[in-house]
């Protein structure tokens, strides 16, 4: 048996002197090039690779997640649930970076977290992109981006969009449920509050969810993501919690304690109380 096969014997293009490569349509020069550990330590280039991939996955999120409103706001549901089944994949695929970064210890991590200085995944703006595309929507969380003109111009218009719960509300509507005037008109640059006169609308679609299946599904795509969501959140809590314990974060926060807080947060609150009405 031959072993030192020639993969232009079998048509593989071998010569790319002026023509597009791999490398070339990737940028990869460019991606490969952008780890620039500023320790000595080992393990600094484990942290900067999960982060930089995270920002990747997020910003194929937020891709997804910005069609699939749009697919929801043109009664479009079927790309929809397509878009908002990768989004849960995403989510699936951040999760289990958790697993890698968790392979380092509090001790090797020590020795390039002075390097930070005042970084912290806190001021990721996509990450806050995403939740202000899916309506937690609070305000606040500009400010650390107040230095660049540029993100601070993508959050706000992301604020002056309908969230993507916006948009699943609307349809609600539109398709003759009894989702309140006022809930549909309210400001939504302002996070949506719970609401049971909300509940009741989605009761409506589980109840009979033979007569409002494109709705029971939509519901269902939006919980699937949002447990992949908080289960994010979870792992990011007891990573952190594992590797520096309960020392602030490099960004000011309090840490462990701030992500805690988090982890209260609902993104599609009636979705999960209609759970209890049913």
């Amino acid at each position: 048996m031959k072993t030192n096969l020639d993969p232009a014997e079998d048509g593989a293009e071998m010569s790319f002197d002026g023509r597009m490569s791999y490398g070339d349509y990737l940028h990869l020069s460019k991606v490969l090039n952008a780890q620039k550990p500023l320790s000595g330590a080992h393990d600094e280039m484990l942290f900067i690779i999960q982060h930089q991939t995270s920002e990747l996955w997020m910003k194929l999120a937020l891709h997804e997640i910005a069609a699939a409103r749009e697919m929801i706001g043109n009664d479009r549901l079927q790309p929809a649930f397509k878009m908002l089944s990768r989004v849960s994949r995403i989510f699936e695929q951040l999760n289990n970076s958790w697993d890698v970064l968790r392979t380092m210890t509090p001790s090797e991590y020590t020795e390039f977290r002075d390097s930070l200085g005042q970084s912290s995944g806190f001021q990721s703006y996509q990450y806050r992109l995403i939740e202000y595309a899916l309506g937690n929507r609070n305000p606040a969380m500009m400010r650390p981006h107040a230095h660049d003109a540029a993100i601070l111009e993508s959050l706000e218009a992301e604020l002056s969009r309908p969230s993507l719960y916006d948009a699943a509300l609307a349809l609600l509507g539109r398709r003759g449920l009894p989702v309140p005037a006022d809930i549909l008109q309210r400001d939504t640059r302002q996070t949506h509050q719970p609401d049971a006169r909300v509940t009741a609308a989605w009761e409506t679609v589980y109840t009979a969810p033979e007569r409002h299946w494109e709705l029971y599904e939509l519901a269902e795509k939006l919980v699937d993501f949002e447990d992949y969501f908080r289960r994010w959140r979870f792992n990011h809590v007891t990573t952190v919690e594992r590797i520096i314990g309960f020392k602030r974060g490099t960004g000011g926060t309090s840490g462990v304690a701030y992500l805690r807080r988090m982890l209260g947060v609902e993104l599609f609150p009636e979705l999960w109380r209609v759970r209890t009405t049913l």
